[in-house]
């Protein structure tokens, strides 16, 4: 069995290193990401919390205004995160910069099926409590891993996940 000479296992050991490195990168997923402003996930869901919240082209007063979100509560995807403006974008894929101000980290969701029912629990067939158009607001309240229990016009119930615009698919809360 040949030896090996400091420069081949150096090498060898610095080839293992950065394989290694780069596997727990590659593990390292979306969630691993940080706001350099807040140390907050990058991405995550908040709301718009103003009635009418400017989108800028840039991360300052002095950036043009592109297009006014005029729906309260409408959640939004914060992207990037700069002093105080957050890059956020809406269901459409349409964004831009939004001063933090107006942003709420209560959490809300869109009905993205044509109609949904709101169920009595997070089962197929249990008991219908409402129906809910397609675009309609609701609360997000606690979610596991297919369902997620949300609040709109005074109804309350359990929705799949995969009906709603907001929430992470792996997502859990209580």
């Amino acid at each position: 069995m040949r030896a090996l000479s400091r420069t081949t296992f150096g090498r060898a050991a610095l080839v293992l290193l950065v394989f290694a490195l780069g596997l727990g990168l590659a593990r390292a997923g979306a969630e691993d990401i940080r706001g350099p402003v807040t140390n907050l996930p990058l991405p995550r869901f908040v709301s718009i919390k103003a009635a009418e919240a400017n989108v800028r082209r840039g991360p300052s007063l002095t950036h043009r205004i592109d297009w006014v979100f005029k729906r309260r509560n409408l959640p939004v995807e914060i992207t990037a995160e700069h002093g105080h403006w957050r890059r956020v974008r809406d269901r459409d894929g349409a964004g831009g910069w939004v001063h933090y101000a107006l942003l709420s980290g209560v959490r809300y969701v869109i009905v993205t099926s044509e109609m949904l029912d709101l169920l009595a629990k997070p089962e197929e067939d249990a008991r219908v409590m409402a129906r809910l158009e397609g675009g309609v607001v609701a609360q997000l309240g606690a979610c596991e891993p297919f369902w997620c229990r949300i609040e709109a016009g005074g109804f309350k119930g359990w929705a799949p996940k995969s009906a709603l615009w907001g929430v992470k698919a792996d997502e859990i809360r209580e």
